[in-house]
């Protein structure tokens, strides 16, 4: 049997426009998808809890103007016997005569929450709207948007205080939300940057690439030369999201 999931809710918040595909013209129809927005054009990064939410935005026009009749908006995924949907109808408002807006914010839920594991990476995005005068616009899942794991990244760097030119040790651990058993693992042979900023600067430098062992964990060491932080940078995968840890502080004396 396959997966499936879906959910069902109004358009309850505003997401920025940022262009997620670009704009497609129902030549048939007359219906024109001026923007298309997904999350405000950020992957959709979801982690094991029940409370995460996203918004899908469209802005079409039509000469005779867009109805909420048969309006529909949905992102879903297949990948062998796993398929899981999120989807709804969307809240239309008219920007003016002939456009107007359409926006669905999908809340999860306890009924259906985050998918499988199998299923992370890029997602089809389904649009059909009607315009007043009966025409019929479908984009049969053209779009496509991201839909990742959630990544953790945590870091330590001492001892502290050490005395300069001594070595310090900077250790960490990556890992990432596993949908099927609802909890985070480590991720496993990972390229995760070590980086420096000095004490007074803006500015991180990357020093070495580390990869993470069989658990996740990071472990390296660097000579202290002056006082500063020390941060661990993961630039994410096609089915995990990007992580950055805050500097963690060491004085050098």
């Amino acid at each position: 049997m396959k997966s499936i999931g879906a959910v069902l809710t109004g358009a309850l918040a505003l997401s920025a426009s940022a262009v997620t595909a670009p704009a497609a013209h129902a030549a048939e129809t007359g219906v024109v998808i001026e923007k298309l927005s997904v999350n405000g054009g950020k992957p959709i990064v979801l982690g094991t809890s029940q409370t995460e939410s996203f918004t899908i935005s469209v802005t079409a026009s039509d000469d005779s103007g867009i109805s909420e009749d048969l309006a529909f908006l949905q992102i879903d995924r297949e990948v062998g016997d796993d398929y899981w949907s999120y989807h709804g109808t969307p809240t239309c408002t008219a920007v003016n005569a002939t456009t107007s807006t359409c926006k669905l914010t999908v809340k999860l839920d306890s009924g259906w929450g985050v998918p499988r594991n199998t299923l992370a990476g890029k997602w089809d995005v389904t649009v059909q709207l009607k315009s007043r005068d009966g025409d019929l616009y479908n984009n049969g899942g053209a779009a496509k948007h991201p839909v990742l794991r959630r990544a953790t990244l945590s870091v330590n760097a001492g001892p502290e205080p050490v005395a300069k030119g001594k070595p310090i040790t900077v250790t960490g651990k990556l890992a990432r939300a596993n949908w099927d058993k609802r909890m985070y693992a480590g991720y496993t042979n990972q390229p995760v940057k070590l980086q420096f900023r000095k004490a007074g600067t803006t500015t991180y430098t990357t020093l070495k690439t580390v990869y993470t062992n069989s658990t996740g964990n990071l472990s390296t060491t660097a000579t202290a030369a002056a006082d500063g932080y020390w941060r661990w940078s993961f630039a994410g995968t096609s089915t995990t999201s990007a992580v950055t840890t805050a500097g963690d502080y060491v004085d050098v004396r």
